[in-house]
């Protein structure tokens, strides 16, 4: 019997049953071809969410109307019926796991993707941008309104010849369908434009030609930003009464939020509670008594049938979750919760390479979003032993994959726990998250029987022999870039003192509880420098960041970038570009900017200028393999200081190191 009831509760609307409560929601991808097909890997990236237990996978938005519609680098098509086939492949393969399979029909208006407008000018509700910096739309004329609800109509009628169960509506995100919404894009003055009634008929429009295409039997969900969370937009109240207009004919209504000029509250950044939004799913839920879909950095199994408990919601939606764990449904019904792969929100590979990169779909905490497991299946062909030295997140990794494959695995690492730089900067408290990869990893390993592990022990080469390894994976990580600045090294991380790296930060953390008009400066607007500045700003004390490039945060991530930049003017936290570091002193930093040389005097000052390789025994060791013919890979941070998912890919591919050798086909 399973700890969860309300998880795995069936549940029927109209006549389609739902196994269980948890969602797949529409996510992009950019793993569609150039022209819009559903090619087989990306058929298999969802086939495997099926597979791994998902009750209802909403296959990412598609477009309606081409070009003017469409959305993102690549994108899935649905606005003719020559791409009925693929959807037909998709729908079957994902049927063979009992899941149900939507799928959601969208507009993106003012937020097309330009590349593919061929020069046109983008549509939208009044000539707003979706964004800041985006371009200026043209406002659609009332005849051409009435052809994209059309369109809608025939996209729907595709989804029902391709086999789908439900097709989903997005009215929310600054897509089309919001631009008419928002007032923050609606600027109309006719009967699409200014009052609650008129701004959401467009909605019913829509709703109703495909309640009218589909019949009364095949479920419609309605998608939607319950609160904009900016000033001007719709917030909870709003869109309560909007959709008294436009929800009659939805039977699930999916309860999202956030704009683009937030989007880190869309895609949740990492700091946000599980659950965090689902207080919008139940004022929805309580007030129209229909099943509402929620999300928002949902990963514990406790707090999703606590918000199923409670009655906030009817489905849990996990986008970044399931792209992370595929498997986390199998798993919590098996009663392996500390197994499950649980997504950190820290953003990169999935929204990160997708929106700002033009990169297909990637994952931080899992190297292979398409095969899952499927290594596994190829056992190395011969007694292989491999030596991981280094027991962060790219060692584990790397240490796990051989020994799942047949190898015996020896890992060494010479602090007393393991986790790495990853275990590390978790002790921050809006990074809390990323603890679980490293716990997830810790576990995996301990569940390999061929997989020995010694912490506190450092492996130079002549301890490493006599384990006669056929491989060495070298991941020593990395440490904190000090340059020979005058003063950094004298008054760094002394005893007493108030200049600190990160790691100082860190390993007392829970001293420095004394904020009010305390002056921070950090030194280095990079990810680790801003990760201070956050930690401080947010807890009263008054910052200066100094970053010696034109702009903070270069390297982040994008839904990072968004916060941070909210961050910094909510907190007015003073920034100085193109300024930089020339001297380091007890008190204060001696800086210099256009010429200027300045002191900017602290309580604590922070040096953060990035992260190095650290790998002292590498030499040693490129030596010893040459001389016993034993593969020498260097991994993860100690080959360059990266983020976390490029190590992760590292430590996987091990695999390719065993068939180089051919101890693996």
């Amino acid at each position: 019997m399973t700890d969860y009831p309300n998880i795995f509760k069936p549940l029927t609307v109209k006549r389609t049953t739902f196994k269980n409560r948890i969602v797949m929601p529409p996510m992009g991808t950019n793993l569609a071809s150039m022209n819009g097909e559903f090619p087989e890997e990306h058929i298999k990236y969802y086939e495997q969410r099926a597979k791994g237990g998902t009750g209802m996978i909403t296959i990412e938005n598609v477009c309606i109307d081409f070009p003017y519609g469409t959305n993102g680098t690549t994108q899935l098509r649905i606005d003719n019926d020559q791409y009925i086939p693929g959807f037909v492949k998709a729908t079957e393969r994902l049927h063979r796991y009992g899941a149900m399979v939507s799928v959601q029909i969208n507009h993106a208006g003012a937020s097309a993707y330009p590349g593919r407008l061929g020069g046109l000018q983008p549509v939208s509700a009044s000539d707003v941008p979706s964004k800041p910096g985006g371009i200026i739309p043209r406002p659609l004329t009332k005849d051409e309104i009435y052809d994209i609800v059309e369109k809608y109509g025939e996209a729907a009628r595709r989804v029902q010849q391709a086999g789908f169960d439900a097709v989903e509506i997005h009215a929310g995100h600054s897509y089309l369908l919001c631009q008419f919404l928002s007032p923050l894009y609606n600027k109309r003055t006719d009967e699409f434009g200014g009052s609650a009634e008129n701004r959401a008929r467009i909605v019913k429009l829509v709703i109703e030609k495909v309640r009218a295409t589909v019949g009364p039997f095949f479920p419609i969900i309605l998608r939607f930003s319950a609160d904009e969370f900016i000033d001007g937009g719709n917030h909870l109240e709003d869109i309560l009464e909007i959709l008294e207009y436009c929800q009659e004919e939805a039977d699930i209504l999916n309860v999202s939020a956030a704009v683009n000029n937030n989007l880190y509250l869309q895609i949740d950044q990492m700091n946000l509670e599980d659950g965090w939004r689902s207080y919008l799913s139940k004022a929805v839920r309580d007030k129209f008594g229909k099943p509402t879909i929620t999300s928002g950095n949902i990963r514990d199994p406790r707090r999703a049938e606590e918000i199923l408990a409670n009655g906030e919601a009817d489905f849990l939606a996990m986008g970044r979750g399931l792209i992370a764990e595929p498997n986390w449904v199998n798993k919590v019904a098996a009663g392996q919760e500390h197994m499950l792969r649980k997504c950190i929100s820290c953003n990169i590979g999935c929204a990160d390479h997708r929106i700002a990169k033009s990169k297909p779909i990637r994952c931080t905490v899992n190297p292979d979003i398409i095969n899952e497991d499927a290594y596994k299946k190829t056992q190395v062909n011969c007694p292989t032993n491999v030596v991981v030295i280094g027991g962060g997140t790219a060692g584990l990794e790397a240490a796990c994959t051989a020994a799942e494959v047949g190898c015996d695995t020896f890992l060494f690492e010479e602090k007393d726990y393991l986790g790495g730089l990853s275990r590390e900067i978790s002790k921050l408290p809006d990074k809390r998250r990323i603890a679980d990869l490293p716990t997830y990893l810790e576990n995996r390993a301990r569940s390999l029987h061929n997989l020995k592990i010694f912490t506190g022990t450092k492996a130079d080469t002549a301890f490493i022999h006599k384990y006669n390894p056929d491989v060495v994976i070298n991941a020593t990580g990395s440490k904190p870039l000090l340059p020979p600045i005058k003063g950094l090294h004298e008054y760094i991380d002394q005893e007493n003192g108030s200049v600190h790296s990160i790691f100082g930060l860190i390993s007392k953390i829970d001293q420095f509880t004394d904020f009010a008009d305390k002056r921070i400066v950090v030194i280095g607007g990079g990810a680790v420098g801003l990760d201070v500045v956050e930690f401080f700003a947010e807890r009263g004390a008054k910052v200066t960041i100094v970053e010696m490039l034109p702009v903070l945060g270069k390297d982040l991530d994008h839904i990072t970038k968004l916060s941070m930049n909210d961050t910094l003017e909510k907190y007015h936290v003073e920034q100085r570009t193109n300024t930089a570091l020339t001297e380091v002193c007890a008190d204060h930093f001696k800086v210099k900017a256009d010429g200027e040389e300045i002191e900017l005097p602290f309580d604590h000052g922070f040096v953060c200028l990035g992260m190095r390789p650290e790998n002292p025994g590498l030499s040693e060791l490129l030596d010893y393999g040459q001389e016993h013919h034993v593969e020498i890979v260097n991994i993860g941070d100690s080959k360059q200081a990266r983020k976390i998912l490029e190590g992760m890919r590292e430590g996987r591919d091990v695999l390719y190191t065993l068939e180089k050798i051919g101890a693996r086909a």
